[in-house]
């Protein structure tokens, strides 16, 4: 069963699948997906799916929506919707992009999301589509979760992507810190010491 599978099934099991049924069986129209994309929180709430760890129902009825699209209007219905949208809605699709068939299109909408100060903008950017982010940009990435007080638990192959460069930006934020009398998080701190133990 697909991810895409696993979210439609947790979402039958809801009150709001017949609604979600008629959605998706209109989505290939652009003003039917916008409309639906923007009704979702509302017709769907935004309690925790059960059946679908780390997804709310809103959320899982977006990525839905995106995942039923013609693939040649992907790219840019998903730039609309996160660029029109509000949080609950940019989360939404920034979530989904793993689940679709988008390639490299959507890496704008990642280094947008690491802009804001938005934390769960910025956590869900460091989801499986950051794969897709350049390694320069992927460390400014973390090194602002450390910043914004983000845990790093949630940033998708940390282990395997965390190098040398980013340990010494990571030395030097520590740095700072003890220079101004506060601690470093704690998630990064151990991270640091990983990495530094690893080049030692």
């Amino acid at each position: 069963m697909t991810s895409s599978e696993r979210l439609r099934a947790a979402l039958r099991d809801t009150e709001h699948g017949t609604w979600l049924d008629g959605a998706l069986a209109a989505a290939g129209r652009p003003e039917t997906i916008r409309r639906s994309f923007a009704a979702a929180g509302r017709r769907t709430g935004r309690a925790p799916l059960p059946g679908a760890p780390g997804w709310t129902a809103d959320e899982a009825a977006r990525a839905l929506l995106l995942a039923a699209l013609p693939p040649g209007r992907l790219p840019e219905e998903a730039h609309d919707l996160y660029r029109y949208g509000d949080a609950d809605e940019k989360r939404a699709v920034l979530k989904a992009l793993p689940l679709l068939p988008i390639g490299a299109d959507a890496v704008p909408l990642l280094l947008d999301a690491i802009r804001t100060n938005d934390a769960r903008l910025l956590t869900a950017a460091l989801g499986p589509y950051a794969a897709h982010l350049d390694q320069s940009a992927w460390r400014q990435a973390v090194l602002k979760c450390v910043f914004m007080g983000v845990p790093l638990a949630g940033v998708d192959r940390l282990a395997e992507r965390a190098d040398a460069e980013l340990a010494a930006m990571l030395a030097a934020y520590a740095d700072e810190l003890a220079a101004a009398g506060r601690p470093m998080p704690g998630d990064a701190a151990a991270l640091l010491r990983r990495l530094t133990s690893e080049e030692t």
